[in-house]
């Protein structure tokens, strides 16, 4: 089983993505389980078709501790597995906290030792704290891609992910595997995201332009490949799935210093 996290800035298209790349996979007859790390707990809705996921935390809180898999596990698109971390109440305690909480009882409960060919992990926003750096500190995920687009921030919260994934290399086993470019369409975007994937020592595994489709089919609550599996951004996702599932590129990644990140916007035109 490989257990992939899904990274990069808050907003960039990370649960998207990564239910759309669980759905392309899926449709390839990969078993699949997609740990939601998130305490909005949207990170398996277009997999369940909108439908309300109980989250660990709240499961744990209404029941206690005497929980079955079952109970905080449910059947989405294509047989996947949807978990949902979940958080604390607002204003309440630490959201990382979750994340821990949730994967502990999932190692417990026996999760992990079901017929998985994947387990994703979809990770709020960038590296800041001990929770949400769990996946990659504690080695619960071995393979890192990064959600990034050629906006600044998020080539430098990507550029700070990275620096994460080098702090827990050793201790963890945790590697990149590419930055996935979830397009903005910025001027010279993929050239820039190609030449950061240079700069860090990965590649960029897809670059997933941006379509209206994308938002059409969250309206309607699904994944595009099951909303209009014919849609050519529905192959855009079946070839990122397929990318990830060939990929055999593992690196420690070589951050880059704020000068020479500001240097490559700048060459790019964007700083200008």
């Amino acid at each position: 089983m490989r257990k992939i996290a899904i990274y990069g800035k808050g907003g960039i298209g990370k649960s998207t993505t990564t239910q759309n790349t669980v759905a392309g996979l899926a449709a390839m007859g990969k078993k699949v389980m997609v740990v939601g790390c998130d305490p909005k707990a949207d990170s398996t809705r277009l997999l369940l078709g909108g439908l309300a996921q109980k989250t660990v935390l709240d499961t744990l809180r209404e029941e206690g501790e005497d929980v079955e898999l079952d109970d905080i596990i449910k059947d989405g698109y294509g047989a996947t597995r949807c978990v949902e971390s979940g958080g604390p109440e607002p204003g309440v305690g630490c959201a990382g906290r979750g994340i821990i909480t949730s994967i502990n009882l999932l190692e417990q409960l026996g999760a992990y030792e079901q017929e998985l060919d994947y387990a994703f992990y979809d990770v709020l926003g960038d590296v800041v704290c001990g929770g949400f750096a769990m996946p990659i500190r504690e080695g619960k995920a071995e393979e890192i891609y990064i959600v990034v687009s050629g906006e600044m921030m998020a080539m430098y919260a990507a550029n700070n992910i990275c620096k994460g994934i080098v702090k827990y290399a050793d201790a963890g086993g945790v590697r990149l595997g590419g930055l996935i470019c979830n397009s903005r369409k910025v001027d010279n975007e993929s050239e820039m995201i190609e030449q950061l994937a240079k700069s860090l020592g990965t590649q960029m595994i897809h670059f997933v332009p941006r379509d209206n489709m994308v938002q059409k089919a969250e309206i309607h609550r699904q994944t595009v490949i099951e909303f209009d599996s014919d849609h050519v951004q529905a192959d855009e996702y079946r070839q990122l799935a397929a990318k990830i599932d060939s990929n055999e590129m593992r690196v420690i990644p070589t951050p880059l210093s704020i000068e020479e990140l500001e240097k490559l916007l700048i060459d790019f035109g964007i700083a200008n």
